[in-house]
This record gives structure tokens, sequence and C-alpha cells, in this order.
């Protein structure tokens, strides 16, 4: 989140979010097996280290991977991974560089090599065709796996997400066009002061949640993200489309966009956003989220809980 100053800022949504966490396996041996015959090795997979993400795996069953937005911790799926634990595997990444995670690649790339790191993982898994859900910044890393390794994901989720975030300065809107504000975007997020870049976080959080508790912890998270990460995660959000590869894609989508007639989205400009800049997936299911703002599972998460499940169900 940064301070809403510029028209596109106004916007009543967060463009980011984005994915961290390290799974750990640990093989406990069997002490009776020492008398009994050799058996057969049971395939272990090996943990999964990055220095792009890490993952914490909780509960048995069917995949699914929860991947948060920009500047966000992976606390942000908590109530929904506790809840989903009971009949799934969840698993719960956390990006590199944001709410404390340690960064270590400057100014360099980061949607593209996080996108590769998240398929290296669901393949080293040995998971089939997962269930992916992400938030922001986190469904267009969803929907950049999808594209670029067909037949690694089972379905998409992606909640208050757009394949191309330019889009909401207007449908004209090109990545070149887009360049020189990502650019100055990235410079703001890097120069401003701590006590300044807080102060614009306390204001934006107002527009991304209803929920106050929601607020708090998104200026929590994003004050404790390292500012290059945020900035070259940026730069690559607002200029990276992937409109071009939704014709070809054949997975089951979602798409949950969020409306609040008291301070967020217009319910018809959100309409007309969301509809017009996924009208080129195929059979993509759009859902319209009221008396919501960007943090959708926060804000409504009993009709969330429902959406998610239906997602998982069908």
């Amino acid at each position: 989140m940064f301070s809403r100053a510029s028209s596109a800022c106004r916007r009543p949504r967060a463009w980011f979010a984005i994915i961290v966490g390290v799974f750990v396996a640990c093989f406990v041996a069997n002490e009776q097996a020492r008398a009994q015959p050799a058996a057969p090795a049971v395939a272990q997979t090996a943990p999964f280290v990055s220095d792009r993400l890490s993952v914490e795996v909780v509960g048995q069953g069917p995949d699914v991977i929860l991947i948060p937005g920009f500047g966000s911790s992976r606390e942000v799926w908590r109530a929904e991974a506790e809840r989903l634990k009971a009949t799934h595997r969840v698993h719960l990444v956390q990006l590199a560089g944001f709410a404390g995670e340690p960064w270590t690649h400057g100014d360099g790339p980061f949607v593209q090599p996080v996108v590769d790191e998240l398929a290296r993982y669901i393949g080293e898994q040995g998971m089939e065709r997962p269930a992916v859900a992400g938030h922001s910044m986190g469904a267009l890393v969803g929907l950049l796996v999808a594209q670029q390794h067909p037949g690694a994901i089972g379905r998409l989720m992606s909640v208050d997400s757009l394949p191309f975030f330019g889009a909401l300065r207007g449908p004209q809107v090109t990545v070149e066009m887009m360049r020189p504000a990502a650019e100055q975007t990235a410079v703001m997020l890097r120069s401003l002061s701590d006590d300044a870049f807080r102060s614009a976080q306390v204001a934006s959080a107002m527009g991304y949640s209803r929920d106050p508790v929601t607020r708090e912890r998104m200026v929590e998270w994003t004050t404790t993200s390292d500012r290059n990460a945020m900035a070259a995660a940026m730069r690559d959000v607002l200029t990276t489309d992937a409109r071009s590869g939704l014709a070809a894609m054949t997975l089951p989508v979602t798409v949950l966009y969020a409306a609040d007639a008291d301070g967020g989205a217009p319910a018809a400009q959100a309409d007309q956003a969301w509809t017009h800049e996924y009208a080129s997936l195929p059979g993509v299911r759009l859902i319209r989220v009221d008396g919501s703002r960007h943090f959708i599972m926060s804000d409504q998460p009993a009709k969330f809980a429902e959406l998610m499940d239906q997602f998982l169900a069908d």
C-alpha cells in the first residue's frame, strides 16, 4: 500500500500482494523397523528452499495454494487456511521482501522469479494440478504460472486482481504508457522517510479494507517490508500485461472483485473494468462481492468462505 496521491492511486484497490514462507518437511523413523525386514522405501519430498518465497503447509487432502499480495503477509489467509485445513492440504505462500521477510535482490526483477519459483515448488512437491487462489499481485502471479506452465495448475481464483493493473487508468493505457509512472512509484517507495511512509500507509489503508484490524495489520506488514523489494515489485506489477495470454487458457478461473457503496469502488465502475479486462478469457466466472474493498477475504469473510467452497467443489 502507498499514498493514493496520484489519480491511479485514488482507485480503491491495492495493486499488490505476493508470497513468502518455507515449508520444511520432517521424516520420523519408526524404531520398530529395526527389528523388521527392510521395507520398500517411501518417496519423500525434499524440503523446498528458495530466496524468493517460502511456504507453510497445514492440513491434509487436495492441495490448495494461497498467495498474498503486494506488501502482505501470508497471515492475510490465516483464517481461511484454518477453515480449509480439515479437508485440504493448504500451502501458505510468503513472498521474500514483504512483511519482514529477507530480501537480497536489490532492485532486480520481482514477479517473474516468483512465477518461476512457484512453478518449481509445485513440480518438486509432486502436486498434481493444485487449486491456486491469489490476492491482488498474488493472483497475477497465479495467472502467469497458468499461462507459462500449462497443466501445472488445476483451477485459479483471482481475488480483486486484473491481468493488467494499468487498465485501472483506462482501457486505452499500454505498458509503455505505464513505464514512467512505474519508475516514479518505485523511486517514491525507496525515498520516503520511515515516518512519511508509515503515514502514507495509515492513510491508504482506509481505501483497502473496511475492517479496522485488517488496516492495522496492513500497515504493520508494509512498514516491515523491504523498500527495495516493494519498489521492484510495484514496477513489475504496473508493467506486466497478461491479457494476451488469456484466450489460450483452458483451466477454470473464478474472478472475485470488490464493490462498496460506502467509500469503495462503485458497482457499475467495477463491473465495467473487470468485465472488459477478462473478456477474452474463455469460461471465466466473474463474481462481484458487494460491501467490500480490496481485501475481500477480510471484509466479507462469510461470503468469501462460501465462494471458496464453491470454487474448490466445481
